[in-house]
């Protein structure tokens, strides 16, 4: 509602924006005397780390496994109406922001929060305060959860699953390099990011195209599945248990405001770093990043994994047996089951499916009970997990499911079309794309501590931000049901922190953007 009420105010903005921001970038309009420390395209390129990353690969393959191919067609809508968030929130950012030091400035929602209501609403400045805190607390919160912990996860899972290589190294490298980037503080990041950046979605956008190409002839039935899945209930296929209109809703909008981050007043801080005194100028740029995330990078993800069939794909081993089902009281619990996939190993997490009681979240009566594969008397056995049902549960399928969650989904989407193209392409693309992301979060939080206790603070917020990277690869996430959850922690805080300020400021950022426009035109 919010991004329908902007566009509408804006006079469609989606339009300028497109149209302006690629003279922006080329530096038309650049002036070194103004305020800030890093350029137009390094503040892009920054604010896309954090968006581009793994919210396109991991994100995407988590809401069609949850919520079908519905739930690509809201992520479009979310992104398309995200744009004129963008311009709302980066644009306030630049009006408020704190630049007592020019080549040291703050912004972002918190200041926008804190300076806003004293001169605006003097009367209630004690009230822009707390909104300020809380949207401190909340970056923080999201900074440590999605920014942090769902990229590290995600990473330490894909390459495990094809290199073996235990979490916690994985985990210990990564906070290594992070580690020697963000204490470098936002122009080291700056620089960072706008070398890795577009080197990596040059090289995904390349390899998406190939397996596109591969499968040109299945591309329109792809998108009318989406579109048609948007409006109705999928029926349960394969991996897929199916979903209900509501679930493509909720998850495509939930995974679009990850990716995208419109709403969430993440990029609006690096953007407040930028070197210009034109607010609304900042805010066209910061426009583009929805069209670039989503529409493009998260289109491209979607049609890889729709159209290879990973998503709905048939049982990946047969039962040597079906599991015995046991009562225990309200819960039922399954037999150990003889794994007899050559290409399992020990700790990977299996899934199979029960007929039970009526799923609420799908709209069907499919549900999943996750397993793991352990060693048992010299050969591998999958030990399942107990399910809550009123009624016994029968086993639906005659065999049962590797849970490939987020990225490892979109690399065996890969793998379909090329064996070992996705092994490697989503692998380091993972690590690329995550660590850009974590360094670009890492200094969102950087900057709410600051608000919150000052400059002092940010020493041991870092080494505390890097250490959460290895915490999160010691298998303290198990499904994508827990990925999902972390990921949505912070995002959910975030969201409800930012938009009332956008809201109650939201007539300055539009004036000050009608007034760049016209001038435009004079121009």
């Amino acid at each position: 509602m919010t991004g329908l009420i902007f566009t509408i105010w804006s006079g469609f903005s989606q339009y300028k924006i497109i149209r302006l921001a690629p003279k922006i970038l080329r530096g038309d309009h650049s002036n070194r005397d103004d305020s800030g420390i890093i350029n137009h395209f390094q503040a892009l390129t920054t604010a896309l780390s954090g968006t581009v990353g793994l919210g396109n690969i991991s994100g995407v393959a988590l809401a069609i496994t949850l919520g079908g191919p519905g739930a690509i067609f809201w992520m479009w809508i979310i992104a398309i109406f995200g744009m004129s968030i963008k311009l709302i929130e980066v644009t306030l950012s630049m009006l408020y922001r704190n630049i007592d030091n020019p080549d040291n400035p703050h912004g972002g929602p918190m200041w926008v929060a804190d300076i806003g209501f004293k001169k605006i609403f003097p009367r209630y400045s004690r009230l822009g305060k707390i909104i300020a805190v809380m949207f401190s607390v909340s970056i923080i919160t999201s900074s440590i959860t999605g920014g942090n912990m769902f990229q590290a996860w995600s990473v330490a899972d894909v390459t495990y699953e094809y290199f073996g290589v235990e979490g916690w190294m994985s985990g210990l490298l990564m906070s290594v390099i992070v580690a020697a980037v963000i204490l470098g503080g936002i122009k080291r990041i700056a620089k960072v990011t706008a070398m890795i950046v577009p080197i990596m979605v040059t090289l995904y956008i390349l390899a998406g195209i190939y397996v596109l190409v591969v499968n040109f002839s299945d591309i329109p039935e792809m998108f009318h599945l989406i579109v048609v899945s948007a409006f109705t209930t999928s029926e349960a296929s394969g991996a897929f248990i199916g979903g209900s209109v509501g679930t493509a809703f909720m998850f495509g909008t939930k995974r679009a405001i990850f990716s995208n981050e419109a709403g969430q007043g993440s990029s609006p801080i690096v953007h407040a770093a930028v070197k210009t005194n034109e607010p609304a100028r900042e805010g066209i740029i910061a426009g583009i990043e929805p069209l670039i995330d989503t529409i493009v990078v998260c289109t491209f993800t979607a049609l890889i994994i729709l159209s290879t069939g990973i998503w709905d794909r048939n049982v990946d081993a047969q039962f040597s047996a079906p599991p015995k089902i046991i009562n225990q009281g309200d819960t039922w619990s399954f037999s150990d089951t003889l794994h007899t996939n050559k290409s399992g190993k020990k700790g990977d997490p299996v899934i199979m499916h029960v007929i039970a009681d009526f799923n609420k979240v799908t709209g069907q009566y499919i549900h999943k009970v996750p397993g793991k594969i352990i060693s048992k008397d010299n050969s591998l056995e999958i030990r399942w997990n107990d399910f809550r049902s009123s009624q016994k549960p029968k086993i639906h399928s005659k065999g049962y499911y590797f849970d490939y969650v987020g990225a490892t989904l979109t690399a065996k989407a890969f793998d379909a079309v090329n064996i070992g193209l996705g092994k490697w392409l989503i692998t380091i693309a993972s690590w690329f794309f995550a660590i850009s992301t974590i360094m670009a979060w890492g200094y969102y939080g950087e900057q709410g501590l600051i608000y919150l206790l000052g400059e002092k603070s940010v020493f041991a917020y870092r080494i505390i931000y890097c250490s959460l990277i290895f915490v999160a690869t010691l298998g303290l996430i198990e499904t994508s049901v827990d990925l999902d959850n972390l990921s949505g922690i912070g995002l959910g805080i975030i969201v409800y922190a930012n938009l009332p300020i956008c809201w109650i400021f939201g007539y300055r950022a539009i004036n000050t953007y009608k007034e760049y426009i016209k001038n435009e035109r004079a121009q």
